[in-house]
């Protein structure tokens, strides 16, 4: 792997103690400890992916990539049993009682997705953790990808990886965020963020619109939410909510749209992603899953590829059909909930919000401190744009 860095200086980030009882400090900190390793979206990652991509081209198409992965051995027996010989009874606010409790739960289940990567198994730990696509979502999908393609949709000019690297670079420079960035040459998505790293693929090509949804997406929420939660007085929404994938990618895709760069195109690429995982699920064989792309929807095969390896990796990852319902049940939210901002105090879940509102007036937790730029200044889509996105239910 070759990755080259361009560092931005991350201060110190200072947290306010002052109504965090000494007891829940110590076990916020032990939780913290337990499972800060426990990053999948990393661990999924193919150390081959490239090559494995050469040879499936250069067999047109006829052969099963094998991915490889880093290891990821852990001792699953001993971290379930530290984490379940957490004091959590010593707790005495109830929401911040039941909020540990969510947690450690369901770092249960990854830690049984996190040491299976690579096996059969962990098709069966990624469907428990992010569960399979429903039939709304499927005909969710199928309605995006029987629209017309819209005008500003067509052939722009692609910018590089470099160029679009300067793009976020801009608008972190203009939110003042504290982060880094990275370029690396094995990623299979075109960017992502790991704690306050954004990386983003070197190999990565876009147009102007997409490199500009991709950092209200990546910078905008992802970077705003691990900002937001190394600024709270716990670490433990720097771990994040149960579940908080579908809130966290829903967040981001409304700040593609709100920012005005949520394209039928973008919209039509999460859909695959949709039918794809169906596809893998039910096939189980990585080429019938890209034909079906390439033959069935005409998708340009790179983009069928990259579609398909996302959900083949890992032996089977399910969570790109929450893109499209995360944004419904988001953009639902953003327009009827008062306290909607509260959920980027760090990686939320939409289901906690009430709980973390009340934290949050308690002074147990701290609201935001960044706000993403296009829930702070959100353009008006077109009248089209907003019926497409409100017919998603």
């Amino acid at each position: 792997m070759s990755i080259i860095g361009i560092y931005h200086p991350l201060c110190e980030i200072e947290h306010s103690m002052s109504n965090v009882a000494p007891t829940l400090s110590a076990i916020d900190t032990q939780l913290h400890q337990l499972v800060k390793d426990i990053d999948i979206l990393e661990a999924v990652k193919p150390l081959n992916y490239l090559q494995q991509k050469q040879a499936f081209f250069d067999n047109h198409f006829s052969i099963e990539p094998r991915f490889i992965y880093a290891d990821t051995s852990i001792d699953p027996f001993k971290l379930k049993r530290d984490l379940f010989n957490l004091p959590l009874e010593t707790l005495d606010d109830p929401d911040i009682y039941t909020l540990y409790l969510d947690i450690v739960d369901s770092y249960v289940d990854k830690i049984d997705q996190f040491k299976s990567i690579g096996s059969s198994e962990f098709l069966y730990d990624s469907l428990r953790y992010y569960g399979e696509p429903s039939e709304k979502d499927l005909r969710n999908a199928q309605f995006i990808l029987h629209l017309p393609d819209l005008q500003q949709d067509g052939d722009e000019p692609q910018l590089d990886a470099q160029a679009i690297g300067e793009l976020l670079q801009q608008m972190a420079q203009q939110e003042d965020y504290q982060w880094q960035l990275q370029f690396d040459e094995t990623m299979v998505a075109n960017a992502l963020v790991s704690g306050t790293t954004v990386r983003i693929n070197s190999h990565a090509r876009l147009s102007k619109t997409d490199a500009l949804a991709l950092a209200h997406h990546e910078l905008g929420v992802h970077l705003v939410t691990s900002l937001n939660g190394k600024h709270q007085p716990l670490k433990i929404l720097s771990l994040g909510c149960p579940l908080n994938t579908m809130t966290q990618e829903g967040l981001a895709i409304l700040s593609e749209y709100l920012s005005g760069n949520l394209s039928v195109k973008r919209l039509k690429t999460l859909a695959l992603r949709v039918i794809a995982v169906r596809s893998m699920i039910e096939d189980k064989n990585f080429r019938t899953t890209f034909l079906m792309l390439k033959e069935n929807y005409g998708v340009e095969p790179n983009l069928a590829y990259t579609i398909t390896a996302r959900v083949y990796r890992g032996g089977g990852y399910t969570k790109d059909h929450l893109y499209l319902k995360g944004f419904s049940m988001i953009l639902n939210a953003y327009e009827n909930e008062p306290l909607f901002n509260h959920l980027l105090m760090g990686k939320t879940s939409l289901a906690y919000l009430p709980m973390l509102s009340r934290l949050i007036a308690k002074g147990i937790l701290s609201a935001p401190k960044y706000i993403t730029p296009a829930y702070k200044n959100p353009v008006a889509n077109s009248a089209v744009n907003t019926f497409i996105t409100h017919a998603i239910r």
